[in-house]
């Protein structure tokens, strides 16, 4: 399950970032991450809240907003969504890095990095009331 070694990674990286904050608490982090990555969100948001229990983290969110995948192809200059896979196996359907309009091999332009796009944080002495 790569889910707990990219949750992993994003509690050392924002706990850093918060180290060098020792007066604000993390509220938020907000997480970006490609199609193209097979991510499942339900999977890393669980991960993420198992190890953040002991940590100055254990009260913040995590929230992931999902980037649909984009292929180049450099056959036929098509630029678009991939190609999906929806064997019986998988479940769901999968984007591949096959062109859908040649079939040939395409490259990924979108939809294949994890980031963390923002963090929220809060001051001890500020109100979160109506926010």
């Amino acid at each position: 399950m790569h889910e707990f070694s990219i949750a992993t990674q994003i509690l050392e990286s924002v706990l850093e970032f918060a180290e060098a904050r020792p007066s604000e608490e993390v509220l938020k982090v907000r997480l970006e991450i490609g199609e193209l990555m097979c991510v499942e969100a339900g999977q890393l948001r669980f991960c993420y809240d198992s190890i953040k229990t002991n940590t100055p983290l254990k009260n913040s969110l995590l929230e992931i907003e999902s980037v649909a995948a984009v292929v180049q192809c450099p056959h036929c200059q098509y630029e678009g969504p991939p190609k999906y896979w929806d064997g019986a196996l998988a479940g769901a359907s999968i984007a591949t890095l096959q062109c859908p309009t040649c079939g040939k091999a395409a490259a990924a332009i979108q939809g294949h990095d994890c980031a963390i796009k923002s963090i929220q944080l809060r001051r001890p002495d500020e109100c979160c009331f109506g926010t």
